[in-house]
């Protein structure tokens, strides 16, 4: 039975994980540095947290859940969810939490993974599972003079529990998925927020409602609710990935949204996104900008010039005071397993493989390090659809590669293909029109998967023939 070693106790690593164990392995171990589970909505504990995807499709297809309250969940839903899939698959006994992984390295002779932990300790595994994620390091700008400022700063993914709002000056950097939360439900609560914004998020109405008793009584109708998501989500996907009809459909309506609920043409102007649609993230909200449109919350689209001690100055010369400083600037999401120091054959570090942008075939699997498998690697994050059914995909493939389990490592030409695939598909698509988000330094896209999620599963079926 291979000893099997999961890093993380995120969605990612549980999908493993209940994979591997319905499969019949069970020497399983899952390393998390945190003292509970739950990765991203372990860490995002800031005001008006909850998911950007209706709960039918952000949950696993093996664990329907009746008992959502409503169709866009908060964040301790999702992460009671997540604990009582961990605790009914006996996967919560499995993980070793308060256990950070340094490095890993692969032993040529022993033919295995030799894991050096954060207390000097070693581990020995046959198979290696990285799932840490895209998005769990935040990603902080360096902003001159913001080591001088006077008040409290933080970052939204290191939001304090017991901080007060009440009265206090809120400043808000960032109109991302997060900042959309966050601001609504603070407004009106602080003084004042001034939210500001580098570019305008395409947004669309974010269709909310509540959950009845009738959901519980009647489960079935969740899995119909999830298929009628994943329906919508085909199209939404199709729009992003350049139908016209479907594209142009979307914009009309994000469009409507904005004249509706923003009557000032001034703000209006300022909301109004210059990239193309798909090239960030499109959000789903209703309270975001008539949040910005109250005499209380100030959009301010100005280039930030500095930090002060007492507040946020811009290029045009005005000091923008607050008492308490908000990062919602997102994750460093194309910096993949850092901090963890990997070696492969030879001692060769990933590092030094990815240093012109990470890249793995079907996402998972890299030359020259046997038996490494990732949980949401390079390639793999979705702009319109659920990043879980990804992870099930990817833990399904897990399972078929450990069945046939020898030092399985990737040919290289393999990948090679693979990889020039994807890079040429990406660059005949709305990422490449985009700024550095998506992009490393050399101009690789390293984070988004060009095609469709059912593409994906359709291609991601172990081959034994894909390794050497």
């Amino acid at each position: 039975m291979p000893r099997i070693a999961i890093i993380g106790a995120g969605f990612g690593g549980i999908a493993a994980a209940a994979a591997l164990f319905e499969a019949g392995f069970r020497d399983v171990v899952l390393l998390e540095k945190a003292d509970r589970l739950g990765g991203v909505w372990r860490d995002n504990e800031y005001p008006g947290c909850a998911c950007d995807v209706p709960a039918p499709l952000y949950s696993y297809s093996f664990a329907p859940n009746p008992d959502w309250s409503r169709r866009f969940p908060p964040r301790q839903e999702i992460l009671s969810y997540l604990q009582r899939c961990a605790d009914d698959r006996s996967i919560t006994g499995a993980i070793r939490f308060g256990t950070e992984v340094e490095a890993a390295a692969w032993d040529d002779d022993a033919n295995c993974w030799r894991l050096r932990l954060a207390d000097g300790s070693e581990l020995i595994a046959d198979v290696l599972v990285p799932a840490v994620g895209q998005l769990s390091r935040p990603a902080i700008p360096d902003l001159p003079g913001a080591d001088r400022f006077a008040g409290i700063a933080l970052h939204t993914a290191r939001w304090d529990p017991a901080l007060s709002l009440a009265g206090k000056r809120v400043a808000v950097i960032g109109t991302g998925a997060s900042a959309i939360q966050l601001v609504p439900a603070i407004a009106g609560t602080a003084r004042r927020v001034v939210v500001f914004q580098r570019s305008a998020p395409w947004t669309l109405p974010k269709p909310d409602r509540r959950y009845g008793a009738l959901h519980r009584r009647l489960p079935a109708l969740m899995r119909l609710a999830r298929a009628g998501t994943w329906a919508m989500t085909v199209f939404t996907g199709a729009a992003l990935l350049g139908n016209r009809p479907a594209a142009w459909l979307l914009r009309a309506v994000s469009a409507a949204q904005r004249r509706w609920q923003v009557r000032d043409p001034v703000l209006r102007a300022q909301v109004t996104p210059a990239e193309p649609m798909g090239c960030k993230r499109v959000l789903f909200t209703s309270a975001w900008l008539p949040t910005l449109a109250r005499p209380d919350v100030e959009l301010v689209t100005t280039a930030i010039d500095t930090v002060t001690a007492h507040g946020v100055r811009t290029t045009d010369g005005t000091e923008h005071p607050c008492d308490i400083l908000v990062y919602g600037t997102g994750f460093a999401a194309t910096e993949f397993l850092v901090p963890l120091d990997v070696s492969g054959r030879g001692g060769r570090k990933l590092a030094d493989v990815w240093r012109d942008g990470a890249h793995a075939y079907l996402g998972m699997t890299v030359p020259g390090f046997p038996n490494l498998f990732l949980i949401y690697g390079p390639n793999t994050n979705t702009g319109n659809t659920s990043v879980l059914y990804f992870h099930e995909t990817q833990a399904r493939y897990l399972t078929q590669a450990v069945r046939r389990l020898t030092p399985l490592d990737v040919r290289p030409e393999v990948a090679e293909s693979y990889d020039e695939e994807l890079q040429n598909r990406l660059a005949g698509s709305v990422w490449t029109a985009c700024r550095s988000w998506y992009r490393t330094a050399t101009g690789r896209v390293v984070t988004n998967w060009p095609g469709s999620a059912a593409e994906y599963r359709r291609r991601a079926v172990f081959r034994r023939t894909d390794f050497r």
